[in-house]
């Protein structure tokens, strides 16, 4: 099995790109991402969410279901900047690299702003609610969000981003098979 794991990452790895995964909370972005990253000879996986967690003073993090305003929309729209800066030197190195945020509404425009000369890919992971909402979102490390915050992102998801870059319903597949299914399809 590590033979194949090598040569996929050969098969891989002959161009730099940007992938960019997004989806709603505890759809798997960033285990995706960084499993993604890892198939790659040089990869990085840039988590959004660390990016607002450097902010060790004054950070403000949204509260609720709903758009963001205020402090808390200027600092996502800062940390989408500093991922995508992060992605470019990164790209021009020769890394492929794997963000993972969420990316709805306004915040792909903003991406496609920050990456408009660049090669980049957009996968939305898009799971059911219910599995979301009553399983993975239960039982990550992080603070649970709950069923209204998935709801309200799922369907600001589905409306914003329809139709655009690789959707993957990932509700019944392991962080592996859906890693596979993104190398066969970008």
């Amino acid at each position: 099995m590590h033979k194949n794991t090598t040569e996929a990452r050969v098969a891989v790895s002959n161009q730099s790109r940007i992938i960019a995964v997004t989806g709603i909370m505890a759809a798997g972005k960033s285990t995706i991402a960084h499993l993604l990253a890892q198939r790659f000879a040089r990869g990085v996986h840039i988590e959004a969410d660390a990016l607002q967690r450097m902010i060790v003073s004054g950070g403000v993090w949204v509260g609720g279901p709903g758009a963001p305003a205020g402090e808390a929309a200027a600092q996502l729209r800062l940390r989408l900047k500093h991922m995508c800066l992060l992605s470019r030197s990164f790209f021009e190195a020769g890394y492929t690299v794997v963000l993972d945020d969420i990316i709805i509404g306004d915040r792909w425009q903003h991406l496609q702003e920050e990456l408009h000369d660049l090669p980049f890919s957009l996968v939305v992971l898009a799971p059911r609610v219910d599995v979301v909402a009553h399983h993975r979102d239960l039982t990550r490390s992080k603070t649970p969000q709950g069923y209204a915050w998935a709801t309200y992102l799922d369907h600001e998801l589905r409306t914003t981003m329809k139709g655009i870059g690789l959707w993957i319903d990932t509700s019944e597949q392991t962080p592996g098979e859906t890693v596979e299914q993104l190398l066969r399809n970008l």
